[in-house]
């Protein structure tokens, strides 16, 4: 399970990075479609993997992670079976950026539960300083998302 639990952490990770790109990509009206192509397998992989891990019934993880699978499946149709046609193109980009928020959300989960520093600033994940770094993620994931589905609409490069 360990070796499986570092396998999940490198894909999660590798899916954050590329995502983050594709943020980017989409704020400075690009498609950048390889970097796409990898953050959104990745970002499916992170969710598949995750159902292997050993729960009894409906958790917030096994939650979060239906959720990204319906987010997920809505973006890849957006942006492959619609090929980013309006309306499809802001879907898209709302899809794409919550699917990496949710990432981003289960980071912060996971960070404030295996290290060390984080966890003694909030135990029980209840605390401010974890209240606090959700709230500003969330903040920044949607002023992003909105100047990103802003900036996108018109036709991007490749």
């Amino acid at each position: 399970m360990k070796t499986f639990t570092q396998i999940h952490v490198a894909i999660s990770l590798i899916a954050i990075f590329a995502g983050l790109v594709v943020m980017f990509g989409l704020l400075t009206r690009r498609r950048l479609d390889r970097w796409t192509a990898l953050f959104l397998s990745m970002t499916v992989l992170t969710s598949v993997t995750g159902f292997f891990f050993p729960f009894h019934g409906l958790t917030p993880a096994i939650t979060v992670g239906i959720i990204s699978m319906l987010v997920l499946a809505v973006a890849l149709f957006a942006r492959y079976a619609r090929r980013l046609t309006s309306p499809w193109r802001g879907i898209y980009v709302i899809t794409a950026m919550l699917a990496l928020y949710l990432n981003v959300f289960v980071l912060i989960v996971q960070s404030f539960q295996n290290v060390p520093f984080l966890k003694a600033l909030a135990p029980t994940q209840s605390e401010p300083p974890f209240l606090l770094a959700q709230l500003l993620a969330l903040a920044l994931f949607i002023v992003l998302t909105i100047v990103a589905a802003i900036r996108f609409r018109v036709a991007a490069a490749s």
